[in-house]
């Protein structure tokens, strides 16, 4: 069932690309955990890439306690953003020239979490959401290295996708002599490369063979 959208997250134009559905927004989110989030400071506009994670209908991201983006965002309206890159199209003319995409965006003012217990429980999340159970084999994360971690959370009640697939829009120019169609673009996780410092006999956790994005 899709959301209603509010004026700031209505798709206006190429509006036929929009989504609304909560599973839409949520593939997107879960698919790629960089994103970009934008604020004011002192006046100015930033956008500042991070990494994003989903739990449920909860968006999370973090940083250091020093971060002027965590520090900003915290106090205000902000935007965060996740795209994905699906292929180029090539149309017969530069007008219909455009890629394949996937895009959220997701308004709202975010809160900081402040329960120790809480944050732990977010930062294990996001770890193992990226290699399974990689948090129970890490060394333990230290009382210090909590508080210097800063986990921001907003509602994902304030969002909207917009998707394109498929070829170019340009059957008006089919008889134009031109090559026309989509050159595909994938994220390719490459063969992982060891610390040459690993300790003897550590091998790479089987699940961490699972890591893809996209």
């Amino acid at each position: 069932m899709s959301n209603p959208p509010s004026e700031r997250t209505r798709v206006k134009r190429y509006s036929q690309n929009a989504a609304y559905a909560p599973e839409t927004v949520h593939a997107i989110l879960d698919a790629m955990p960089l994103c970009h989030v934008g604020y004011v400071f002192n006046g100015s506009p930033f956008v500042t890439p991070t990494l994003q994670w989903r739990d449920g209908e909860q968006i999370f991201w973090h940083g250091s306690t020093a971060s002027r983006m965590l520090e900003a965002a915290e106090s205000q309206e902000v935007c965060v953003t996740v795209s994905l890159y699906d292929g180029l199209v090539m149309g017969r003319s530069a007008f219909n020239y455009g890629i394949n995409y996937r895009s959220v965006m997701v308004f709202g003012r975010p809160v900081k979490l402040t329960d120790p217990a809480e944050k732990e429980a977010q930062l294990r999340h996001f770890v193992n959401k990226t290699i399974a159970g990689q948090w129970e084999r890490l060394r333990p994360v230290t009382e210090q290295e909590l508080g210097l971690a800063t986990v921001l959370s907003m509602p994902i009640t304030e969002a909207s996708a917009k998707l394109r697939s498929g070829q170019p829009d340009d059957d008006q120019d089919a008889d134009f002599p031109v090559w026309a169609g989509v050159i595909p673009v994938r994220f390719e996780v490459g063969t992982p490369e060891p610390n040459p410092k690993n300790l003897p006999g550590v091998e790479l956790p089987p699940e961490a063979l699972d890591f893809k994005l996209g």
